[in-house]
């Protein structure tokens, strides 16, 4: 019989910030891990990038990861801002 191993995903909630001509993407679960781009697609794929690599040090040092939760199946958040008269 097959054993199937499913993944657990961390939960970095992320925050992207229009920053000049292009945007700044944060988490505040990891201290120092940010990253710009000329989109919020590019912004957010070079932070995650970044916290791959943070992610990587992290462990190669043995240090506690922090995350909100583990999941079994990954799910984004998304607050969508409404303006209102």
């Amino acid at each position: 019989m097959k054993k199937v191993f499913r993944l657990q995903y961390k939960v970095f909630p992320i925050v992207v910030e229009p920053m000049g001509g292009g945007y700044f993407a944060y988490t505040d679960i990891l201290q120092g891990v940010h990253a710009e781009g000329g989109s919020i697609g590019e912004a957010i794929d070079n932070l995650q990038d970044v916290i791959e690599k943070h992610l990587e040090v992290r462990r190669e040092h043995g240090e506690n990861i922090p995350s909100l939760e583990l999941r079994e199946e990954p799910r984004i958040n998304i607050p969508l801002p409404m303006a209102f008269k």
